[in-house]
């Protein structure tokens, strides 16, 4: 993350999406507080909905011009230019505070909200292109982190002061605008700053599009069945724009009832506390971003998308049954938490796995489908608290939601699930340092051969390596009907002294395929710290394969409760165990096993 930061152009960046978020959410809370002022019942829940959908009309009306103006021109400038756009639709919303014209400044929500659909794919896209493929997921973990932090920035600062100069001297929402309208000129002066610094960004432009737009296409939909075929071509994309989607939905749902719920069952008629609560998610989707940050540094970590959906789910249930305030905020937190373990992974995959000739109109498009599902629920829930369905009953229909982005989720990412399960728990006990991986390749056959000093050698090998490694391992291990399933998914490979041969075909077809396949040599788990004498077997798998073989040596598990060694445990059980795995050089794939032994002994004696 450091790295990342000695960047040119990465400090303007945040700091320009900052404003923008913390401008745009300014305007907003101001109407929503007015109307938790002045509305109750299913008209709070109704006008809040209004609200938020007059935020996600521009994402989907503007799906096909917004991806072509991020396709077409350099992103730095379109940022540029939307937030110039900015001033102009502030000045006008400060002088409908100055009028008490309510309606104007509630309509005006729509036009802020245009600007910010025409920013978004080149603000998304503008990440790749400035922090490259290698810190692209933590590109997408600061952004989420700086974007969330405004959003509680104007959260809790719009709040205060809209509390302190209304206090209880007001009749009307036109009473309330009048007495804050000063609050206007902070959202004029964030759009004059973000412009300044917009204007600051470097054009990390590569090539240039002559493409040019064709309204008749726009208005008789050709742009936008194209658009959406090309955003949804990969099936990858897909799934990960509709995980999102369904996040985004949850979370507006919430939000939108979340006012009404604090006022009838929890007596909070305070719009600062009622906000502060929600904004304890913003502090969650913080933290979280950084949790995915630390454990994606090798690649994207997309194991964290389904462990992020089950808490998700959990904590919409818990919130549910909750009657503490204290409690609730809690929940809410490991909310944003859990959400962020969702976005920061998804939002790095679809723009790592986008091309850059379509990034623009798949950002558009990932933006698109959000807000049509976003809209969508939100009508559901005006429709459903207008026939008077109460706030509580709407909360575990979103819980059931959940179950749906949890079965999605699973499907997709299972086996990264159980590995990044693993990865949080041991981090706690465990730190692997790893040196050589630049030895790893990302295509073709490799060999994995080193020493097996401990139950968990298999997982500190896999952690760093975003290609999943075929294990060769014990049948009877293999079939055992609770491990069964998962090796499967996880693509092991039995053998035994019966039928040794068919594991070492198979293997020896997965080496051909570009695969990586793991073996230990040693065929044992080492019970003194030394190698045992090496077996021959894997030779039979570089006879006929133009394979790399990769040695490996483990230090620092020996003697840890994962160890057959016994001694001296209690030594080290509270502190945090440091384990280096080392890769050494590619070696010739005609390496005897005898010849392996000494080269990794001597990679152990050199540690």
């Amino acid at each position: 993350m450091k790295k990342m930061f000695t960047i040119v152009g990465v400090f303007n960046y945040l700091m320009v999406a900052f404003l923008n978020a913390f401008t745009d959410l300014g305007h907003k809370i101001i109407i929503q507080n007015t109307i938790f002022k002045v509305y109750d019942g299913e008209v709070q829940i109704i006008l809040t909905a209004i609200v938020n959908a007059l935020i996600l009309l521009p994402f989907i009306l503007m799906f096909s011009p917004a991806g072509f103006l991020a396709n077409r021109f350099a992103k730095h400038t379109i940022m540029k230019y939307s937030s110039l756009f900015a001033i102009f639709i502030t000045l006008l919303i400060t002088y409908s505070y100055y009028q008490g014209w309510f309606l104007f400044a509630f309509a005006m929500t729509f036009l802020l909200a245009l600007q910010s659909a025409i920013y978004s794919p080149a603000k998304y896209g503008y990440i790749k292109e400035l922090v490259g493929n290698r810190f692209i997921t933590q590109g997408n973990g600061a952004i989420q982190a700086v974007t969330t932090v405004a959003i509680l920035g104007g959260i809790i600062f719009y709040s205060a002061f809209f509390e302190s100069m209304i206090g209880d001297r007001f009749v009307t929402n036109e009473d309330i605008l009048k007495q804050i309208a000063p609050l206007g000129w902070f959202l004029v002066a964030g759009s004059v700053i973000e412009f300044y610094l917009a204007s600051k960004l470097p054009n990390k432009m590569l090539k240039k599009h002559k493409k040019k737009f064709i309204f008749k296409k726009y208005f008789n939909a050709t742009y936008l069945h194209k658009n959406i075929i090309t955003t949804i071509r990969k099936r990858e994309t897909f799934e990960a724009i509709l995980a999102i989607s369904l996040l985004w939905s949850i979370s507006q749902v919430i939000l939108a009832i979340f006012g009404e719920y604090a006022k009838s069952n929890l007596g909070i008629t305070n719009a600062l506390q009622v906000q502060g609560v929600m904004a304890l998610a913003g502090f969650g989707i913080v933290f979280g971003s950084i949790i995915v940050s630390i454990y994606s540094k090798y690649y994207i970590n997309t194991g964290l998308v389904a462990i992020g959906a089950i808490g998700v789910t959990i904590n919409i249930f818990l919130i549910s049954f909750s009657t503490s305030i204290y409690i609730i905020s809690m929940l809410f937190l490991f909310f944003g938490v859990f959400a962020a373990f969702i976005l920061v992974p998804l939002n790095a995959l679809i723009q790592y796995i986008s091309p850059n000739v379509h990034l623009g109109t798949i950002l558009a498009g990932n933006n698109f489908i959000q807000n049509i599902f976003m809209f969508v629920f939100l009508s559901l829930t005006t429709i459903f608290a207008y026939l008077g369905m109460d706030a509580k009953v709407l909360f575990y229909l979103m819980g059931f939601v959940g179950v749906l982005l949890i079965i999605l989720t699973l499907k997709r990412y299972i086996i990264m699930s159980l590995w990044a399960s693993i990865d949080i728990f041991l981090s706690f006990r465990y730190k692997f340092v790893y040196e050589g991986l630049q030895n790893i390749t990302k295509d073709g056959g490799i060999l994995l051969l080193g020493n097996h000093v401990s139950w968990l050698d298999w997982f500190m090998i896999q952690v760093p390596i975003e290609r999943r490694i075929n294990y060769m391992m014990d049948k009877d291990i293999y079939n055992y009907k609770l491990f069964n399933p998962i090796l499967k998914k996880g693509e092991a490979i039995p053998i035994s002294p019966k039928s040794f041969r068919a594991g070492f075909k198979d293997a020896s077809n997965r080496l051909k395929s570009g695969n990586i396949v793991a073996i230990y040599p040693e065929g044992e788990i080492t019970k003194n710290g030394e190698l045992s004498k090496f077996q021959k077997g894997y030779e039979l798998l570089t006879k006929s394969n133009n394979v790399k073989i990769i040695p490996y040596y483990i230090d620092g598990m020996f003697g840890s409760i994962f160890s057959k060694y016994k001694k001296n445990q209690k030594k080290t059980i509270f502190s945090r165990r440091e384990v280096t795995i080392k890769f050494a050089k590619p070696i010739s794939n005609t390496t005897k096993a005898d010849e392996l032994q000494i080269i990794i002994q001597k990679m152990k004696d050199n540690i």
